[in-house]
This record gives C-alpha cells, sequence and structure tokens, in this order.
C-alpha cells in the first residue's frame, strides 16, 4: 500500500517516534559537514520529488528541497501558476504524469481536498506540505525541537494562543498520538475545528478550550503561536482586534513553566501575535525549529518511501 503523508493520523504514534528518533541521528550525523553533502548511506539515491507550490513558501520549499538533495536523490519544482494546473487540469490528471515521472510528490495547497485527490489517483507517496486544515510536517520539527531540548512529550502541556488553524489542527492531532495535552486559547468564533479534539481525547489526553490567555499558559511546557492573518484571509481588520488579547507577551511566558519553551512555526509578525522579546528570548527555539523542518522531513521522506519503519 502506498503510504501518504496528509495528516500525522496516516503514519501514527510509533511511526512517528521512529521518524523522530531518525531525524535526531540524522541530524547529528551531519555535524560538521556542508549543507549540501549527501548523508554517508545516501539511501534514496535515484530518487526524485515533485514539489508542488500552489501558495508562497521558504521554508517548506527549501526544506524539502534540501531533504532529498542530503538523503541522494533530486527534486522537480513546480509552481501551479507556471504548470497544467494553473490552466485547469485536474488534480487527478496532474497526479497520474508526476506518479510516472516521480518517486514522491509533495503538495503545499490552500484546500485540503486537493491533497487527498492526489494521493487517491497517485501510485506513489503524497506528503501534505501545508493545505487549509493541516500542517504535519511543521509539527513533525516542533515535536522533534522540544525532544532535542529535554521534553518528554507524555504528559507534558501544550498552550496555543490565537487562530484555531491548521497548524493548531496538527499539534491537537499529535497530542493524541504522542499523549499529551493542549489547552487552546482563542477568541469566540476562531475555535479550531472540534473533530480533531474529538479524536484526540480518544487517546485520554487533555483537549482544552478557553477565551483565557492565562489560563491556557499556566505551568505549560511549551507556549506555541502563528500568524493571526494566513495568505489570502479577508477580514483582516476585525481579526486582529479580536486576536490582541492573544499576543505572547513577557508577561504570558512568565505564567508558564519557568523551563517552558515558545514555538512559532514563521514568518512571524512581530508586534502583532508575538513581541519580539519573547522571539528573540531564552525561551524562544524557534530558529531551531526552523531548521529541524529540514531534518524531520527526511524522515518522514523515508518513511513514505519504505525505507523506514
Amino acid at each position: 500500500m502506498t503510504r501518504h503523508f496528509l495528516n500525522l493520523s496516516d503514519a501514527g504514534g510509533d511511526a512517528i517516534a521512529a521518524m523522530l528518533n531518525d531525524a535526531m541521528d540524522r541530524k547529528a550525523a551531519r555535524a560538521g559537514k556542508p549543507k549540501g553533502a549527501v548523508d554517508a548511506d545516501a539511501p534514496l539515491a535515484g530518487h526524485t520529488l515533485a514539489l508542488v507550490f500552489e501558495k508562497n513558501s521558504t521554508r517548506t520549499r527549501v526544506s524539502f528541497d534540501m531533504a532529498i538533495r542530503q538523503l541522494g536523490g533530486s527534486s522537480v519544482i513546480l509552481d501551479a501558476g507556471t504548470t497544467q494546473l494553473g490552466r485547469g487540469e485536474t488534480v487527478a490528471d496532474t497526479a497520474r504524469v508526476l506518479a510516472r515521472m516521480c518517486d514522491a510528490v509533495m503538495v503545499r495547497t490552500d484546500d485540503h481536498a486537493k491533497v487527498e485527490e492526489m494521493a487517491a489517483h497517485s501510485s506513489v507517496p503524497v506528503i501534505n506540505g501545508l493545505t487549509d486544515l493541516s500542517h504535519p510536517c511543521q509539527i513533525m520539527a516542533d515535536l522533534m525541537t522540544v525532544i532535542e531540548h529535554g521534553l518528554a512529550l507524555p504528559g507534558s502541556k501544550w498552550a496555543w494562543l490565537g487562530d484555531g488553524n491548521n497548524v493548531l489542527h496538527s499539534i491537537i492531532e499529535a497530542a493524541g498520538l504522542m499523549r499529551f495535552h493542549v489547552a487552546v486559547a482563542c477568541p469566540e468564533g476562531f475555535e479550531p475545528n472540534p473533530l480533531f479534539a474529538a479524536e484526540a481525547m480518544k487517546f485520554g489526553v487533555d483537549i482544552g478550550l478557553t477565551q483565557d490567555p492565562e489560563e491556557a499558559v499556566r505551568d505549560a511546557d511549551v507556549v506555541v503561536t502563528d500568524t493571526w492573518v494566513s495568505m489570502g484571509q479577508d477580514h483582516a481588520e476585525e481579526k486582529l482586534a479580536a486576536m490582541a488579547p492573544y499576543q505572547v507577551t513577557e508577561r504570558l511566558m512568565a505564567l508558564a513553566k519557568p523551563t517552558a519553551k515558545f514555538l512559532h512555526c514563521l514568518p512571524a509578525h512581530r508586534g502583532e501575535e508575538v513581541v519580539d522579546a519573547v522571539i528573540d528570548g531564552s525561551q524562544s527555539l524557534v530558529w531551531d525549529e526552523a531548521e529541524n523542518r529540514l531534518h524531520a522531513q527526511k524522515s518522514v521522506l523515508l518513511w513514505a518511501l519504505g525505507k523506514l519503519g
């Protein structure tokens, strides 16, 4: 069966743990090497990854491109506006063509239904590089980052402040699979999709929802936020006004555990969802988190292509 990675649940907790261990081992083994050097075992030599972008990207584009190169393979980067997708070719037909020429496909798009359709018609693995519903590759990097810094996932408390968006959905999904708790603080009307919380709570974890940011961050091990207005969203002024009380400040971070870490998937709108003193402060792991997109996605690729787990 083809291994698609559209959501974290496609892999499951055991496979996620295996990927995280592999990612940390590979990162350690590269210490001191040039960024473009191929891993010693070159496990994906001869493989080609198609990268399909319908949304702008920095970290996803660079990390996946470098990931396949470090694994010994190569990439083909496709912007939807310069391919037949942009001229009306169906997602299904594009999927069939890419599968004949490439070994795996990463898609970054606005509509989760598109990656589902791509996977349904692809004979090679399809990886979700971001959709409006979820962002599993980002959360793989987040999990790797906090583990690197000494946090045991089971039983830990994560606090989310702001918009109930795709990144939060994947954090909640990870909570169920890896057995940690999430306290979500967001304004009325911006709550996450309740289906993710319902599924996670089946594993015995707490997914709390409040409009009080102080309640959410109190005694948290990890504090996470994201931009309040995503690419292409309307009514930005109204949303920014609603989100203002959820800005991550030094005062809010002080309510979390003294050892608490701050995460943000970037790009950050400094002065909106987070202040400079937090994102540039000693508790912030955002640069490790950004780098770990590369390492975590290498292991996602290996899992999807049957080389791991």
